[in-house]
């Protein structure tokens, strides 16, 4: 398999929205299933496109998953501090996952932010039961940073999201 990463066409968009929605409810990652209010933000790479870069796997023509990276300062910056990117909404088709798309993603990421004037590192925000993508963000270097855990969904209780960081 040769898998590259490149941005994300238009044309894309409604499949790679998809494919990232499927992958959270397949993973059961939606606190509120099918009627989780994340769900349409998930669908909606337009959006995340206009403000961020949507970056694509693929395999010849198919896409296998996709990442959002953000840049501190927009408003799809959750997590990220003045001089930090973050990763967002990274999500590889349940068919495809084990083949490298995932980390292939992580590090075209880690690549932006290393070549972003003025940025001194990247984090991102992950579920504890997302085991698989943990592996794959100690492996490039990311550290757990307990005291920047948050829980984005107040109403769901003790829902804790994890958050890791690699410093420049």
């Amino acid at each position: 398999m040769d898998i590259v990463i490149r941005a994300a066409h238009p044309t894309e968009y409604e499949t790679l929205g998809e494919i990232t929605a499927q992958a959270y409810l397949q993973d059961d990652l939606l606190t509120f299933g099918e009627s989780d209010w994340y769900l349409g933000e998930l669908r909606d790479v337009a959006n995340r496109a206009a403000v961020a870069d949507v970056l694509v796997a693929t395999d010849r023509d198919r896409i296998l998953g996709g990442v959002t990276f953000v840049t501190a300062g927009t408003h799809m910056a959750e997590r990220a501090g003045p001089t930090e990117a973050e990763i967002r909404m990274l999500a590889v088709d349940r068919a495809a996952r084990g083949r490298g798309a995932g980390e292939a993603l992580v590090r075209a990421c880690v690549d932006r932010a290393r070549a972003a004037e003025d940025c001194t590192g990247i984090v991102l925000s992950t579920q504890p039961t997302m085991r698989a993508a943990h592996r794959i963000y100690e492996r490039l270097g990311f550290v757990r940073v307990p005291e920047r855990d948050w829980n984005p969904i107040p109403e769901a209780g003790d829902f804790v999201l994890l958050t890791y960081q690699l410093t420049f």
